[in-house]
């Protein structure tokens, strides 16, 4: 197995693009070991497919132990059987249905609109800046009922957290300033937990601590982790996701005219972004026995680091996948945001990503809401978008111009 021509993971080169390197790893080295993150490495289809789909309980999340709990506390991910079945059927219905369509579309489409307002009449903007960073993490807020005002803060802590999960190499500073934010975070919601349990509203939060399956209630603790959680996987993801589907249309022109004159093809573009350019590159698993893959055995006890942004490019996977094209075939938008996607961005199987419905429906009406905006949109002259992230990945800043408009 040779992984001497592999860039590794936490080199500069890598860094600066890792899909020359994932090419290799998929050729060469389908599994190795990396001495820096204690982890093996997969970043085949098959391989990252299986892992994360696993109906024999080979794989655990056990590692979020170590890799999420210290910023979280105990997550929904941690958990497994009958426990995290009841704590996922506590907060999943947020997520789909009528609550989602009734309580939650007026909020995601108020909040762009606001956004949106600030800009709109300029003739240019920063779709990172301006919009991206903002929108998810602002939903969330309002969804759970809190104050916007703490903007800058929720910002902060989401932004900390999600440099301790991509902290591969072992920052000491990284790490501190993560588990900082636990605590935090404890101190500014426990308290709002506890005044909501006493006066319920029509927010999420309220939901939260009045939900209950066979008997069973959320802690504080339990909410306190779970909007943590919420917040860094749903403002993170979201954010990259809307910056990254621009980037992916304004750089292939004649795809962003399609979707401005057909916006039932908006779902198509996110699919394809998804599988093109994910929000989150990797995540980890560990294996409960020892489990054979392509390339050699995963040993029982070991920390696997499935790359999903190498295993959405497969060759054997997808045609011509170093391409962005919203109209292959070989990629299925209806079922791109349930847990029978054929592209691995939001996880499958148990631990699919439950907020995969909600980050659908904000892209889908902020692509909208920005077009209608912005008709003409077109990148600041010059300015060519670039990816920046190793754990998480997204262009940093995305400037346009367009013909101003009023709303």
């Amino acid at each position: 197995m040779s992984t001497a021509q592999v860039p590794d993971i936490l080199s500069p080169e890598f860094a600066e693009n890792p899909y020359p390197a994932y090419r290799a790893m998929r050729e060469s080295a389908p599994l190795f070991w990396h001495e820096a993150t204690q982890s093996w490495i997969v970043s085949r289809y098959t391989d990252v497919e299986r892992v994360f789909k696993d109906k024999k309980t080979q794989f655990t999340t056990d590692n979020y132990d170590w890799q999420l709990e210290p910023v979280h506390g105990k997550t929904i991910l941690q958990l497994s059987g009958r426990e995290h079945a009841v704590r996922r059927a506590l907060v999943a219905p947020a997520f789909r249905g009528s609550d989602l369509q009734e309580k939650f579309l007026p909020v995601i489409e108020s909040n762009s609109r606001a956004l949106i307002d600030t800009f709109r009449a300029n003739g240019s903007a920063d779709i990172v800046h301006d919009y991206a960073t903002r929108f998810p993490v602002n939903v969330i807020a309002d969804m759970l009922g809190l104050d916007k005002a703490d903007h800058a803060r929720f910002h902060g802590w989401y932004t900390a957290v999600i440099a301790f999960l991509g902290n591969l190499a072992g920052d000491q500073e990284v790490a501190a300033a993560g588990e900082r934010t636990r605590v935090e975070f404890a101190e500014y919601m426990i308290p709002i937990i506890q005044a909501r349990r006493e006066n319920l509203g029509e927010d999420l939060l309220s939901t939260l601590c009045a939900a209950e399956v066979d008997g069973v209630r959320m802690s504080d603790d339990d909410i306190k982790a779970f909007c943590s959680l919420l917040l860094a996987a749903g403002g993170e993801t979201t954010d990259k996701a809307i910056a990254s589907i621009f980037a992916n249309l304004l750089v292939n022109p004649e795809q962003l005219a399609a979707v401005r004159e057909d916006r039932s093809l908006i779902p198509r573009a996110f699919a394809e972004t998804l599988r093109y350019t994910p929000p989150v590159h990797m995540i980890m698993r560990q294996a409960a026995v020892d489990v054979e893959v392509t390339g050699g055995t995963i040993p029982a006890g070991a920390t696997v680091t499935c790359l999903i942004g190498a295993a959405n490019r497969d060759e054997d996977r997808y045609k011509d996948p170093d391409r962005f094209d919203l109209f292959r075939t070989d990629l299925t938008s209806t079922t791109a945001f349930s847990a029978a996607a054929d592209h691995l961005a939001f996880a499958l199987g148990r631990h699919f990503c439950v907020g995969a419905l909600l980050a659908k429906a904000e892209v889908e009406i902020g692509v909208n809401q920005l077009l209608d905006a912005m008709p003409d949109v077109r990148l600041a002259d010059g300015f060519d978008p670039a990816e920046e992230g190793v754990f998480t990945r997204g262009p940093q800043s995305l400037p346009v111009v367009f013909t101003p408009t009023r709303g």
